[in-house]
């Protein structure tokens, strides 16, 4: 990681207060980007992540919206635009998960992964696009999932949204390129997050045993593989897909 390599860039994290998101903000913060902070509801954890990032020297705010209201997300981004001056890296890590059976899931339940993952990836690349196109420099990370390429039983909505994401990344790579605007997802497998805290020991196991590496990832194992894809080393990579996964999916 080369501290100060983001200094006068401006980032948005969605979904930062916990988890990869948070993991990722301080990241950023740290290579010297001003980092903006999203969250929906919980506010008490965001501000623990902007208290992070202060802490080692960063710099940050707050950015509470949901993802899902494109409304208010062009509200919000071009408030940003307009206060900082820019808004040169997006990272679209806002997301839900549904853990059910496919013929078990309700249409609220599907409207409600979409309007989150893949809605909100549209929502907030389509509103961050303009100043990106305009200063002809732009950086987007979206988060999707292993389940996304490999599917996973009891999971077919949630790897629908992922992979609609991947998509998206792809097609959005091609069309904004000629800006030097670069497009990447990345891909995280098990990764110790307040998603993955639940699962009982035997389901625990049974994942372990799938891993080359024979351990789950951790927050700052994704974070790094971000901070890489927004920094110069990264500047000849667009569309691809990085996978942070152990091996679980190769």
């Amino acid at each position: 990681m080369k501290e100060g390599v983001l200094r006068g860039k401006v980032a948005l994290v969605t979904g930062a207060s916990r988890g990869i998101g948070r993991a990722v903000a301080v990241r950023l913060a740290v290579m010297g980007a001003f980092v903006c902070i999203n969250y929906k509801t919980n506010e008490r954890a965001a501000a623990e992540t902007l208290d992070v990032i202060t802490r080692s020297g960063g710099k940050g705010d707050l950015a509470p919206f949901d993802v899902a209201d494109g409304a208010v997300v062009r509200s919000v981004t071009g408030a940003i635009i307009r206060e900082r001056g820019s808004l040169d890296i997006l990272v679209n890590n806002a997301g839900v998960t549904l853990n059910t059976l496919f013929v078990r899931t309700g249409d609220e339940e599907w409207n409600a992964l979409m309007d989150t993952n893949l809605r909100g990836t549209f929502n907030c690349c389509r509103a961050a696009l303009r100043s990106m196109q305009r200063r002809r420099w732009g950086r987007i990370v979206n988060m999707v999932s292993v389940v996304a390429e490999g599917g996973n039983p009891g999971q077919a909505c949630y790897s629908a949204s992922k992979a609609g994401v991947l998509g998206l990344t792809r097609s959005l790579a091609a069309e904004v390129g000629s800006r030097n605007i670069c497009v990447n997802a990345v891909s995280p497998g098990f990764i110790e997050t307040d998603m993955t805290a639940d699962l009982d020991e035997k389901s625990r196991s049974m994942i372990l045993r799938k891993i080359p590496l024979g351990r789950t990832g951790l927050p700052e194992d994704v974070a790094g593989v971000v901070g890489f894809l927004v920094s110069p080393d990264a500047d000849y990579i667009t569309g691809q897909v990085i996978r942070v996964n152990g091996g679980l999916y190769m």
